[in-house]
């Protein structure tokens, strides 16, 4: 999974980038004017893999990993000036979701291009810049369809009338001042005319509201009701410190100012939860891993995961929930008490759920 990270400049991005990765990145006012942008992987944290790697000990241990980029600062009012830049764009497109870091702090160090706080205002500017894309996008699409679809073949012209169809439904949503993530679904047909496009509105939203460590206890209210998103509140300054203690010092550093979780694990829950993600594991004395999936995907299809001749010479698996084969304490135990089943492709694999894939190629 890839995750973006945008924001204003001096909107603490890159410090909310160092709290998620643990990393030291130069935060000073006025550092976002950089090119390229930061990138770490960070490990998902999940206390079932532990468990697991003390009941197998195995020789190998890997949890699944979310990779973070942090971009370029967003100028409000970029569109008014050419755009967002073709760099920003490279990057920006490959993600799976974007996080927003929208500033709530105040500080009279660290300067705010509009002169004031406003955490409502500077989340509809870049909501604003990244629908200004999307259209520029599909101005020139479109102009160019209608230019080429009177001298296509008919069944080529079909499929590109189809997908103008699609592009000037999307357009005028993004005149309303609707993201495309929040507009009516596109159809089967629809979706694969558009595949090739990597709309930035399009894509699922985490808001990430950084806090002052005054804010901890009482975090200001932000109303932003659209489908594909989710809104947390974190100090981006605290975590960040936070980030470079060890556990013992970071769980009373924590228990100090009332934090619950540490913020990488807060997010990356959020950041599952909106994209519809979970974690399947597979256990054995060589390793224990975690495997991201999409809830509700089939047997066949998740043992794709692993490899695509699993799910190519798919024949049964091997089921047990984590819960049962910690009842049990171990794999021969669960399989005595009637919790290890065998599944079909069909079957919807379940978060949590202990995999072992029978195939033959």
């Amino acid at each position: 999974m890839k995750i973006g990270i945008i924001g204003l400049p001096n909107s603490g991005k890159t410090t909310v980038f160092n709290a998620l990765t643990r990393g030291t990145i130069e935060t000073a006012a006025y550092s976002s004017g950089q090119i390229e942008p930061n990138m770490a992987m960070v490990k998902v944290p999940d206390e079932r893999l532990d468990a697991l790697a003390k009941l197998y000990k195995p020789k190998k241990f890997t949890p699944t990993d979310v990779q973070y980029i942090d971009v370029a600062g967003m100028n409000s009012g970029a569109s008014s000036s050419g755009g967002l830049s073709p760099q920003f764009l490279n990057y920006i497109s490959q993600v799976d979701a974007l996080l927003h870091v929208v500033r709530a702090f105040e500080d009279d160090n660290v300067s705010h291009e509009q002169g004031s706080v406003d955490a409502a205002r500077d989340l509809a500017s870049v909501d604003l810049e990244l629908m200004f894309s999307d259209m520029a996008i599909i101005e020139r699409r479109v102009t160019r369809l209608k230019g080429e679809i009177g001298k296509m073949q008919p069944k080529d012209r079909e499929i590109r009338q189809l997908e103008l169809v699609a592009l000037e439904r999307l357009y005028a949503g993004l005149e309303a001042e609707q993201p495309i993530r929040a507009q009516d679904p596109l159809n089967e047909d629809e979706a694969r005319a558009l595949r090739g496009f990597q709309f930035l509105s399009a894509k699922p939203m985490l808001i990430v509201v950084n806090i002052g460590e005054s804010q901890l206890q009482s975090p200001p209210a932000i109303d932003y009701n659209s489908p594909n998103t989710a809104v947390v509140a974190l100090a981006g300054q605290v975590e960040a410190e936070l980030a470079q203690l060890d556990d013992e010092d970071g769980k009373a550093f924590m228990d100090d100012l009332g934090i619950s979780e540490p913020a990488r694990d807060l997010v990356i829950k959020a950041s599952y939860a909106m994209l519809g993600l979970m974690s399947f594991l597979t256990a054995g004395d060589d390793e224990v891993r975690a495997w991201t999936i999409r809830k509700g995907t089939p047997a066949a299809e998740a043992a794709g995961a692993i490899h695509s001749d699993i799910q190519r010479g798919f024949i049964r698996a091997e089921i047990v929930a984590f819960d049962d084969l910690m009842a049990a304490g171990d794999m021969a135990a669960a399989k005595k008490l009637g919790t290890v089943r065998l599944e079909g492709k069909t079957y919807i694999v379940k978060d949590g759920d202990i995999a072992h894939f029978l195939f033959n190629v």
